[in-house]
C-alpha cells in the first residue's frame, strides 16, 4: 500500500480535514482537501466543523486553525516549520509598542504568533489587506505589523500612512529587481505576477502585485497565455495545474521557503496516526487573539 494511500485511509477513519498552503510540496498540496492561501485556509479552518485538522504549512497558520475552530484537534505535522517574519514581531516587542503608543491602531499581518494576535486591533491578510486598511478611519495612527514591504505597498498604493515594524519575509527579500528584469528579458510579453510581501522595487516592475490566491484567479481569467511568477515557487505547481494551457516561469534563483517545504508525507501519515503533534492554545490566548482576526475575516 503507498503512502498516499494510507493517508486517504486514516484521514476517513479520523474524520480529518487535510488543509495545506499553496506554497507547501506538490505531494502534500495533492493530498490536501483543500489549498489556499492564508485568507481561504482561515475562513476553511473556521466553518469546516471537523473534529480533526491536519494543517500543512507553518507554525502560526496551524495556531490560526486552532483560533477559530478550537472545539477541533488540530495536527502540525513538522512543529520545526516555523515562519521567519512572524518571529521578527517578539511579544515584549509589541507589549512595549502598545504601551507606549495607546491610541495607535495595531493593524496585524496574520503572519504573526498567536500571543502577539492577542495584543493588536485588527488582522489582515494579504489577499484583503486593502479592504482592511480602508475600515480603519482616516487620520487614525496606525502600526503595520510585521512585514515592512507588505505595508510599504499598501500605503503608497491607498496614500495612506502608517509606521511600519522592520520585519521582512526572508523568501520574498530575495527576490530583487535584477532578477524580474532577467526573466522579463527571457519572456518578453510574458505577465509578471509578484506577491505584496516583496519589496516595492521589485513591485515597480509588475504587471499586478497579489496574495497567492490573487495569482491563481488572476492568472485563470488573463487573456495571456504567459506568466513570470514572482513568489514562492510553490505556487507555480498549482498555477500549472490549473492552467494546462498556460506557461509559467519561475524565477532564477528559485524563490524557495525552507519552512513551507518541512512538511513531507510521512509527517502527515504519521500525525494522522498518532494523533500528534497538537497545536495547543491557553483558552484565554484563543479568546483574544480571535477577536482580531474575526475582524478580518468580516472584510474577506
Amino acid at each position: 500500500m503507498g503512502i498516499e494511500t494510507e493517508i486517504q485511509q486514516l484521514k476517513q477513519q479520523r474524520q480529518a480535514l487535510i488543509l495545506a498552503h499553496n506554497y507547501t510540496l506538490p505531494e502534500i498540496q495533492d493530498a490536501a482537501d483543500f489549498v489556499g492561501d492564508s485568507l481561504e485556509l482561515s475562513v476553511r479552518a473556521r466553518d469546516c466543523q471537523a473534529p480533526l485538522i491536519v494543517f500543512c504549512g507553518v507554525r502560526f497558520m496551524a495556531e490560526t486553525a486552532k483560533i477559530l475552530s478550537p472545539d477541533s484537534v488540530v495536527l502540525h505535522p513538522n512543529p520545526r516549520a516555523g515562519c521567519p517574519m512572524a518571529d521578527m514581531a517578539e511579544v515584549p516587542a509589541v507589549e512595549r509598542y502598545r504601551r507606549d503608543n495607546p491610541g495607535t491602531v495595531l493593524l496585524a499581518y496574520v503572519n504573526t504568533t498567536a500571543a502577539v494576535k492577542t495584543m493588536v486591533d485588527i488582522c489582515c491578510t494579504s489577499g484583503n489587506a486593502e479592504a482592511v486598511l480602508k475600515s480603519i478611519p482616516a487620520g487614525q495612527k496606525i502600526m503595520f505589523l510585521p512585514d515592512a514591504n507588505l505595508g510599504r505597498n499598501l500605503s503608497a498604493k491607498l496614500a495612506r500612512p502608517m509606521e511600519l515594524w522592520p520585519g521582512f519575509c526572508p523568501t520574498h527579500n530575495r527576490i530583487t529587481p535584477e532578477i524580474i528584469r532577467k526573466a522579463q528579458s527571457q519572456w518578453p510579453g510574458a505577465l509578471t505576477l509578484v506577491h505584496l510581501e516583496c519589496h516595492p522595487s521589485v513591485v515597480a516592475l509588475a504587471d499586478q502585485a497579489l496574495s497567492t490566491g490573487g495569482m491563481l484567479k488572476y492568472a485563470r481569467s488573463a487573456a495571456s497565455k504567459r506568466f513570470i511568477i514572482g513568489t514562492e515557487s510553490g505556487l507555480v505547481y498549482r498555477l500549472k495545474k490549473e492552467n494546462p494551457d498556460k506557461e509559467f516561469l519561475t524565477l532564477s534563483p528559485e524563490p524557495l521557503c525552507p519552512n513551507m517545504k518541512k512538511i513531507s508525507l510521512d509527517d502527515v501519515l504519521f500525525a494522522l496516526r498518532d494523533l500528534a503533534p497538537a497545536v495547543e492554545l491557553p483558552g484565554e490566548v484563543i479568546e483574544k487573539a480571535r477577536r482580531p482576526i474575526e475582524k478580518m475575516l468580516a472584510m474577506k
